[in-house]
């Protein structure tokens, strides 16, 4: 099984416009999309179309965390997030109007008992599986993060991908 892993995943609004922005004033959009954003569900979305079962991992919370559950099971793709008590997760804003403008949220902070569950379910992956960790982390989350993920699952014989 691949396993892939967002700890900070998004909901990305994507606003198309045929003018500048004018800042200070109304912009009309002319098309609005919504997409399910983060390296590993990324990852989880194209192995799902080329028919390569996986699980996306990570955290998420409130509304946009379930609109990000619900959308992911929709287009077939298996989650085990941990749900988050506090906070929303991102929702990101792309704008595109001949150049492409991003505003990007923080996300929703973790606690040291989110982290360990998280680990706790690592626990579960066996030999041949295959994990991939990719995209930043959140905002108080400590960069070490994948490196303590590797060591957790190194005697396991997990093959772990990292792109962050």
């Amino acid at each position: 099984m691949v396993y892939t892993v967002t700890f900070n995943p998004a909901l990305d609004y994507v606003v198309h416009l045929d003018d500048p922005i004018e800042n200070g004033k109304m912009n009309r959009s002319n098309k609005e999309e919504f997409y399910f954003g983060g390296k590993g569900i990324n990852v989880s979305t194209v192995l799902t179309n080329l028919g390569i079962d996986t699980v996306a991992m990570g955290f998420v919370a409130g509304f946009t965390g379930a609109a990000i559950v619900h959308g992911l099971s929709h287009k077939g793709i298996r989650t085990d997030f941990i749900i988050l008590r506090q906070g929303i997760s991102r929702i990101n804003v792309k704008i595109r109007n001949g150049v492409e403008t991003d505003i990007n949220a923080a996300g929703p902070r973790l606690s040291n008992d989110d982290v360990k569950a998280f680990m706790k379910k690592l626990d579960d992956l066996g030999e041949g599986d295959y994990l991939v960790l990719s995209g930043s982390v959140p905002p108080n989350m400590h960069d070490s993060i994948y490196e303590r993920i590797c060591r957790r699952v190194a005697d396991k014989n997990v093959n772990v991908v990292v792109d962050a």
